[in-house]
């Protein structure tokens, strides 16, 4: 947990955009930010793609949001085209978010196709490839913009995010909150839950509400242009099954589980490393895996009809 206290004081006000503000991590700051996390002098404004659309930023919008004095983007991959439009706005700050997937054979990597070059066949190279240019550009950018302008963009990786207002939807939500839909549609009909796969791939799975606490640290304290990954530990990795099962104890389900081996378990591990993060906050307490899933399967009950699935 980061305290507001423990973070440096904004010099003069601070207005702070953030895009995506209606999705599942824009939702996450904006719920610290209204429990204590703001400082004073910031001026935090939420928006969605309804309020802006960064990629043809028009000036009637620029004038109703006013200059930003920092820019959080939370979608998962950002191209290039908000970065480039921050800097008329007169932005001195901006922070993307971007992906932790992993091509296959590529699971090892302390940090995901950062300027790294060696896919080590050429059967991954497309893949390999069609994640890294996006992030490429960011990063790219990113220096261009430090070198040529003295701004600080930078970006963040978080490993497999979850928590309130995340994508339930079964078929094209990841893989916890497709779980937590899945259990409370078979505690509804009393029928059993079949999870895909065998359950033995491994995961790292970080709560919404802790990236939040980070994404905002990142804004205030992390000053290198160089992407830092956000995530928990390797040691805190779990198997799906293991994901499954404490679904399955959260909601207070006593039907069948059953795992259908038919269907791929996809990567076995993308395991990414937080030892980066862990040189500038070694005590940070991320909030018990059990404990987030818990809260999560309680506000996605608490409020399913309004959910996204």
């Amino acid at each position: 947990m980061l305290r507001a206290a423990d973070m440096a004081e904004p010099q003069g006000s601070m207005r702070i955009l953030v895009t995506g503000g209606s999705g599942l991590v824009g939702k996450a700051i904006q719920k610290v930010v209204a429990d204590g996390a703001g400082l004073p002098g910031e001026d935090w404004v939420f928006v969605s793609s309804k309020d802006a659309d960064l990629t043809s930023l028009h000036p009637h919008t620029s004038q109703a949001l006013g200059p930003p004095s920092l820019l959080a983007v939370p979608p998962a991959i950002v191209p290039p085209s908000p970065a480039l439009r921050t800097q008329p706005w007169g932005a001195g700050s901006l922070q993307s978010l971007l992906t932790a997937w992993l091509p296959p054979g590529m699971q090892h990597r302390p940090a995901p196709c950062l300027r790294r070059s060696d896919p080590r066949t050429s059967s991954i190279l497309l893949q390999w490839w069609g994640a890294c240019s996006g992030i490429s550009n960011t990063i790219w950018t990113s220096g261009a913009y430090f070198q040529q302008h003295g701004c600080t963009f930078t970006a963040v990786i978080p490993t497999n995010v979850f928590g309130p207002h995340d994508n339930f939807n079964i078929e094209d939500g990841h893989v916890l909150p497709g779980l937590i839909h899945k259990v409370h549609l078979a505690k509804s009909s009393g029928s059993a839950l079949t999870v895909w796969g065998t359950g033995k791939p491994r995961r790292q799975f970080i709560y919404s509400l802790d990236l939040a606490q980070l994404v905002i640290w990142v804004l205030r304290e992390y000053n290198e242009v160089e992407p830092i990954i956000l995530s928990v530990g390797e040691e805190d990795e779990v198997t799906i099954r293991e994901a499954a099962e404490a679904v399955v104890e959260a909601m207070d389900f006593h039907g069948e589980v059953t795992f259908d081996t038919t269907k791929s378990d996809g990567q076995f591990k993308k395991t990414a490393s937080n030892s980066k993060l862990r040189t500038y906050l070694p005590d940070f307490r991320f909030t018990p895996f059990k404990q987030a899933v818990k809260e999560t399967c309680a506000w996605f009950t608490d409020n399913y009809e309004q959910a996204r699935k």
